[in-house]
């Protein structure tokens, strides 16, 4: 399963290693088999690992990059890695273990966001360029992989469960009253990306966030962008059987890869 969690104080002072694992830990249930912090400065990213394709300590996350630039947490799993491994290698991309995970960032650090339409998979990740000083927050096509965001005055903050956010003092766990009064009446939950706690957000399926951290100013707005969007209204000019073969080759194609 494995699970993310994400830091920035947005005054500047450096991230606590303390709360960082205590976030981590709030989800020690989604990876049994390893625990990670990376800090640096003012950013930091956790992970808890279920370790399912390379069980080495290869596998560690968060994830460094050979040339340290990039640093990534991610859950979930892509089931094409091997053939954009081949790819990457066809460019001049190294590994250094058969893991998905550095497939994710190899890609991303390779070609960029246009990484994201080539995989093939349920994920959520957060991957800092150290460079650049940026933050990219991504959930997947479908919303397979929970990603959630709390934004205050004094950090802003991912999770992969909304009670890693009671590691903080002021994170007030105040009842959503608009979301939970819809709910009770339409039994409709998902009807906008704000969730049952007041100031928690979950980032929508298909959607991102990138943080500039050299020009965001504290407290600054959130604006999640749409990556991938499904091809609704697209009509077939074809028989019923082509149909039905189609659909067969496809769930045996899907059931394959996973």
């Amino acid at each position: 399963m494995c699970g993310i969690t994400g830091l920035i104080n947005i005054d500047g002072a450096p991230v606590s290693p303390v709360i960082l694992k205590r976030m981590t830990d709030a989800i020690a249930h989604r990876g049994p088999d390893g625990e990670g912090q990376w800090i640096e400065g003012n950013v930091g990213l956790g992970h808890r690992r279920l370790a399912i394709i390379d069980l080495s300590p290869a596998g560690h996350q968060p994830m460094i990059s050979s040339d340290h630039r990039y640093v990534l947490s991610y859950n979930g799993e892509v089931y094409n890695y091997r053939e954009l491994r081949t790819d990457l290698e066809a460019e001049g991309v190294w590994f250094r273990s058969q893991t998905d995970s550095e497939v994710v960032l190899n890609a991303l650090a390779h070609w960029g966001t246009d990484a994201l339409l080539k995989f093939n998979g349920m994920f959520a990740f957060a991957i800092y360029d150290k460079e650049k000083q940026k933050l990219f927050i991504v959930r997947d096509r479908l919303g397979i992989k929970p990603v959630y965001y709390y934004n205050s005055a004094a950090a802003f903050r991912i999770a992969s469960e909304i009670k890693q956010f009671t590691a903080f003092s002021d994170f007030t766990a105040e009842a959503n009253k608009e979301k939970l009064y819809h709910y009770l009446n339409t039994g409709d939950f998902s009807f906008d990306s704000g969730t049952m706690w007041k100031n928690v957000f979950e980032l929508e399926p298909g959607h991102c966030i990138e943080l500039d951290l050299s020009t965001w100013k504290p407290g600054g707005a959130i604006t999640p962008r749409r990556w991938y969007a499904p091809p609704f209204g697209q009509l077939l000019d074809i028989s019923y059987e082509d149909a039905v073969s189609e659909f067969r080759a496809r769930l045996d194609q899907s059931v394959k890869f996973r």
